[in-house]
């Protein structure tokens, strides 16, 4: 790690940005990021109404964000060992938001079409939990605190 990544990582948490995650609502006010900010790939020729946010603290933790849209956003934030998160989205103004605390907790968050919102909240041991919308205007949440919890939802 080179001295600059450093300074900007010390910067961040002095911010408050690596306090946890922001609930869903927030994220979709946060009109200064749109702005050409290169850590959020504005220079290297991203759309910048594609938003994405990843971050891990632990071992062994596995994410996958992957959109394909307009004005999208996207955010994994895992904290813990042995967890896997998984956001796939396409549309026009979709959100979905996963974070995590613990060991061994799975998310799932699958949505298509236009205005739609999923968050996913765990908080534990081994829980697993799956949103999938394909629709307009659709909003799930789900959160879980314990362990070995299991939910999933699908609208259409």
């Amino acid at each position: 790690m080179n001295t600059a990544t450093a300074l900007r990582i010390v910067t961040l948490l002095a911010l408050g940005l690596g306090s946890g995650a922001l609930p869903a609502a927030d994220l979709m006010e946060n009109f200064d990021l749109a702005g050409g900010n290169a850590d959020l790939g504005g220079s290297q020729g991203v759309p910048l109404d594609q938003q994405a946010l990843v971050r891990q603290i632990g071992e062994a933790n596995v994410a996958l964000l992957s959109q394909s849209g307009q004005s999208l956003l996207g955010q994994i934030v895992q904290n813990g060992s042995d967890q896997e998160a998984y956001i796939l989205q396409e549309g026009v103004q979709n959100l979905a938001s996963i974070s995590q605390q613990g060991t061994g907790n799975q998310a799932f968050i699958s949505q298509s079409g236009a205005y739609n919102q999923a968050q996913i909240e765990q908080v534990g041991a081994y829980n697993s939990a799956s949103i999938v919308q394909s629709g307009e205007g659709l909003n799930s949440s789900i959160s879980q605190y314990g362990n070995g919890l299991s939910v999933q939802v699908i609208q259409h």
